[in-house]
Order: structure tokens, then sequence, then C-alpha cells
């Protein structure tokens, strides 16, 4: 079970490997677009590209961070998601970075139809709403789940303890 076990990490690592790789190359993308877009003078159009740059950044961020989740909670911890406690933070971290990232896009998609075509904008602000409503479940997910972590505070310490593996 343990070669079981290590094999998982093994490609939870590889996972992660994967999420840098191509948050890096979406890193170099946004930086192309923002500096076409400058080279080709500050024109409305420029400032288009450099809001599609900032999405795509967003985007990357977003990338990174479930790396970073990936790797300390699968990885560094070794962590299996079994108690109240371990559940909720583990999907806290990857909501957040999911809530922002979609709030972004949804940003940059209004921005866009203002200035390219009115028609997509109920699109956008749908997808805006869509991140609302995926924060306010996030939140009542908490708020149902606390209740859960309450008959459990040895899984809260055992979940503090194992951060400091990560400070080391």
């Amino acid at each position: 079970m343990k070669h079981l076990i290590r094999m998982f990490s093994g490609l939870y690592g590889l996972a992660a490997v994967f999420f840098v790789a191509v948050a890096l190359l979406l890193v170099a993308i946004a930086v192309m677009t923002a500096w076409s877009a400058l080279s080709d003078g500050l024109t409305p159009n420029a400032a288009q590209d450099i809001i599609e740059a900032i999405g795509l950044m967003a985007i990357a961020v977003m990338a990174l961070q479930i790396a970073q989740t990936i790797v300390e909670e699968e990885v560094v911890r070794d962590a299996h998601i079994s108690a109240p406690t371990r559940v909720r933070r583990y999907l806290s971290r990857f909501m957040v970075v999911v809530v922002v990232a979609i709030a972004i896009e949804g940003l940059v998609a209004t921005v866009k139809a203002l200035h390219e075509n009115i028609a997509h904008l109920p699109h956008a602000a749908s997808t805006l709403i869509g991140a609302a409503v995926l924060l306010a479940c996030w939140g009542w997910f908490i708020q149902l789940n606390r209740a859960a972590e309450e008959l459990e505070p040895e899984a809260m310490q055992q979940a503090k303890s194992e951060d400091r593996k990560l400070e080391g």
C-alpha cells in the first residue's frame, strides 16, 4: 500500500509541474500580448489587449495556486482528505483561487463586451453571477462544515501540526 501511496504522490507532483508549466506559458503569452499592445501605441485597441493580458495573468495565477495547493496538500503533507477540517481547508484554498479567477474573467469579459459587442454583456454578467453563486455556496459549505469540525477537535490540531511541515 505504501508503494501505491508513493505513486500517487508522484503523480500529484507531475500534475503540479504541468500546472506550473502551463502557468509559465500563459504568463509569456500575457507579456507578449501586453508588449504588442504597447508597441502599437496607446490606443483603445491597446487597452483591450492589456485587459486580455490581465485575464491571462489571472488564469496563470490560478494555475500556480492550484500547483501550490497540490504540492502542499498531497506531496509535502501527504494528507489524506477524510476529516471535515481537512476537507474544508483543502476546498477553501481551491475555491479562493477559482472564485477570484472567475470574477476577474467576468470583469474582463464585461469590459470587452462594453467596448466591442454589447450583445455579449449578458454572457459576462452570467460569469459574474456564477462567481457570486460559487462564493455563496462556499460560505454555506463552511457554515455547515463548522458543526462537523466541532465533533472532531483533534482533527483541527492534527491539521495545524501538519502546517509546521511547510514552515521549515
